[in-house]
């Protein structure tokens, strides 16, 4: 395993969309970070939640491809979601009532970011379907896929009769 790059307090760490059109930067450390799982979320990424980072407005900048930023405002909500015209990668959400603020998803950084992601929001939206840590094992004859295989069944005794 690669070891974590070491970042000097204040200085840049860099982020891109899956092209690399839109590159941007936060100073180090990031403000925080936390794991979405809210209907909203899981929508704008396709996924069963999402890991942001948070930064001060101040600290961020886009440094290449800012015409090729798209937004969608949600009025309703009061927030922004902003992607990538050409990948369509969602780079950046914004709330109004945290106008202060830009959060990043995780996954568009290549080094640390200084924060842990220790906090969930909307944990009572999280799905049956998302993977919560069970044991996986390898899928024999598929390289690299593992698997949460299915528990052991009981063996059925004359009393455990269902009528």
């Amino acid at each position: 395993m690669k070891k974590p790059e070491k970042i000097a307090p204040g200085g840049p760490v860099r982020g891109h969309c899956l092209c690399g059109t839109v590159q941007f930067e936060i100073d180090f450390p990031a403000r925080w970070a936390w794991h979405d799982h809210s209907r909203a979320t899981r929508q704008a990424h396709g996924a069963a939640y999402a890991t942001y980072v948070g930064s001060w407005r101040k600290r961020f900048r886009v440094t290449a491809g800012e015409a090729e930023i798209r937004r969608f405002e949600d009025k309703a909500s009061g927030t922004a979601r902003s992607f990538c015209a050409r990948c369509g990668t969602p780079l950046f959400y914004e709330r109004a009532r945290s106008p202060h603020m830009v959060n990043i998803p995780r996954a568009l950084f290549e080094s640390r970011t200084g924060r842990q992601p220790l906090y969930h929001i909307g944990i009572e939206e999280l799905q049956e379907w998302t993977y919560t840590g069970e044991p996986l094992v390898p899928l024999k004859g598929f390289p690299g896929v593992v698997w949460e295989r299915p528990g052991r069944k009981k063996k059925r005794t004359p009393n455990d009769e269902p009528f």
